[in-house]
């Protein structure tokens, strides 16, 4: 295990509290030293890996940069992972991601901890933190096209389990990139599988303005 994946381990142990939480705290206070120099805090595992791999096509590795994408397990998470990772724990620079519907909770948050006060949409932005409209499925779906983006299913080699999908009564009438968005969160660890598949996709020149905008701050 790289000292990067311990550290984020260590800060997810930490956030949960419990009885080992002063020991996760020490070993995340010991690996971020000279290690860490930006945390981005995002909602799920689909969020990182869509960053990540955006960076990657633009020949950057955020982790050799000391760029540490750490998702939260849920948007109202966020007040124990800005406890731990902002002004009153860690202390290092923040930025982020989250879902129009989460933006209350990070808005919230932020400011408790002392980064910024009556925040708006374009307050959150100037710190780093960045809002999908809907989600980040809708963004990429929006980005690429909905017939991309079934093309994509289909070479993933599950055309027929969407097709099943679509064919549900609560399904039918709904517009195709709304079934899409559905069916990417049917099943655990589809969302990260799309999220990498759709950014592989992607014309650099379409990229989701959250997306382009969160990986050019750090």
């Amino acid at each position: 295990m790289d000292e990067l994946t311990r550290w984020r381990r260590a800060v997810v142990a930490w956030a949960a509290g419990g009885a080992g939480a002063g020991t996760a705290a020490a070993t995340a206070r010991e690996l971020a030293g000279g290690q860490v120099r930006t945390i981005v805090l995002v909602e799920g595992s689909s969020d990182q890996v869509a960053l990540e791999a955006l960076a990657t096509r633009h020949g950057r590795d955020l982790g050799a940069e000391g760029v540490a994408v750490v998702p939260l397990g849920g948007a109202t998470n966020i007040g124990h992972f800005l406890d731990v990772c902002g002004p009153p724990g860690l202390g290092l620079p923040l930025a982020g991601l989250c879902d129009v519907g989460e933006e209350r909770h990070f808005r919230r948050h932020l400011e408790r901890v002392g980064l910024g006060s009556g925040l708006t949409h374009a307050g959150l932005e100037a710190l780093g933190f960045h809002v999908c409209v809907a989600d980040l499925e809708d963004e990429l779906i929006r980005a690429l096209g909905a017939g991309t983006v079934q093309e994509v299913i289909e070479a993933q080699g599950e055309w027929r389990p969407f097709q099943t999908f679509r064919n549900q009564p609560a399904q039918r009438e709904r517009p195709v990139e709304h079934q899409l968005r559905r069916f990417m969160g049917t099943h655990s660890g589809r969302k990260a599988l799309y999220a990498q598949s759709l950014v592989a996709h992607l014309d650099l020149e379409r990229v989701p303005r959250p997306l382009e905008r969160l990986l050019e701050h750090v």
